[in-house]
């Protein structure tokens, strides 16, 4: 894992994570940061029905300590690789939260 690889771009002052994401994983977690810069994330729910999308919202969130409002996907719906913005934070806070939990579980329940 290359922690000083991880990309955080910003559009009018929004930071935006690139994300690759790992559907009907057994847990949910950040699994690593990527070579090109993205946070590969692993989530229990399938990719059907928007069911990951909405657990990646969630997820980020919680993760994040922010409303769920706050984290949007802004490209990449329907893909593995997103483009995910978080509103109300700045990108040193995000590098620290996601280089802080990578490998942690967190636990989640589909709905």
């Amino acid at each position: 894992m290359a922690y000083k690889d991880l990309k955080i771009s910003t559009r009018e002052d929004i930071p935006i994570l690139a994300v690759r994401v790992v559907p009907r994983a057994h847990r949910n977690e950040i699994a690593d940061v990527l070579s090109d810069g993205r946070i590969k994330v692993r989530l229990v729910a399938p990719p059907v029905n928007g069911k990951a999308n909405v657990a990646l919202v969630s997820f980020l969130s919680e993760l994040l300590e922010v409303p769920v409002g706050s984290v949007e996907i802004i490209s990449g719906a329907s893909g593995r690789d997103k483009l995910v913005s978080i509103a109300g934070v700045d990108a040193n806070y995000l590098h620290r939260r996601i280089v802080g939990s990578l490998g942690r579980v967190r636990k989640q329940q589909i709905s």
